[in-house]
């Protein structure tokens, strides 16, 4: 169905003429007839009802331009928001990470986006680095934050920062005092650590087997946030992401001599499928921030 058609006729319902329908159309008179004589052999009905008086709609033309116009409206609804998607002013960015990127990434980073296109929504999902990597190649996400390295096939990966992973203690417990401490110190230490299999607790894990170093880990827990009021109320240690230890008193980094545990973030898309506007526009702001 051509949708000229169906707005000539609802031109000539509102202008009860077809000579200032098609004035309105910009059209030729017999132009126009053209068009309604199409719109009536397509149904097999008479629509207009012609007189000195001017064109009234039949009762199937009243039918016919009473759905024509939401057939118009949808249309019209539909165009302007693949156009908004097309301008980078609407859409869903469909995006996941992990706690770390999920807590002290994402929240300022979507902030400073949403400001300049305050129509583009988010969805945001929080999952380990493997999780993140299959939903983004399997089309369940446009963007991934995830720590390297990412073993998914099909994606390809842009670095994004390199996040340095430090011990904290409580600021009541006497190792925050220090102003270093021997890799040695750990050994034996009761520590909040996060889940086994996440990305970053192996890759503390590792790093302390290679400094001869073993760890009592008394508790497990997904967020940084949670570690961190662990750590400030148990007196336990934890190893997180600098990203996320917080600039009030409760908890002091303390730096350890011999231990150098750091982690590269990336942002990884689906090789060769095309990307909203939006989430085009989100990593663009997002990446200049690698070093």
């Amino acid at each position: 169905m051509d949708l000229n058609l169906l707005r000539s006729l609802v031109a000539v319902a509102e202008a009860g003429a077809i000579t200032e329908a098609a004035t309105r159309l910009g059209l030729t008179q017999p132009a126009l007839t053209r068009r309604i004589q199409q719109l009536e052999a397509e149904f097999g009905a008479e629509l207009l009802s012609r007189s000195r008086k001017g064109a009234q709609l039949t009762e199937a033309g009243q039918l016919v331009e009473r759905e024509a116009r939401v057939l118009i409206d949808r249309y019209d609804s539909l165009k302007n928001e693949v156009a908004s998607h097309r301008r980078v002013q609407g859409g869903t960015v469909r995006i996941g990470g992990g706690a770390t990127v999920v807590s002290f990434v994402l929240p300022d980073a979507i902030a400073k986006f949403q400001r300049e296109f305050p129509n583009v929504h988010f969805h945001v999902k929080e999952a380990s680095s493997s999780d993140i990597a299959s939903d983004v190649a399997d089309g369940r996400l446009e963007l991934g934050l995830v720590t390297q390295p990412v073993r998914t096939a099909g994606l390809d990966i842009a670095p994004l920062v390199d996040d340095r992973i430090v011990l904290i203690a409580a600021a009541d417990n006497p190792l925050a005092a220090l102003d270093e401490l021997p890799v040695s110190a750990l050994d034996g230490q009761n520590f909040v650590g996060f889940e086994g299999g996440s990305a970053i607790r192996q890759i503390v894990d590792a790093n302390l087997r290679e400094a001869g170093v073993q760890i009592n880990v008394v508790m497990e827990l997904r967020s940084i946030p949670a570690i961190v009021r662990m750590v400030m109320t148990t007196g336990n240690l934890a190893f997180v992401s600098r990203l996320g230890v917080p600039s009030e008193l409760g908890v002091r980094v303390v730096p350890v001599r011999g231990l150098d545990i750091r982690r590269e973030l990336a942002v990884i898309t689906r090789r060769g499928a095309p990307q909203s506007p939006a989430a085009a526009s989100f990593a663009a702001q997002l990446l200049p921030k690698a070093k």
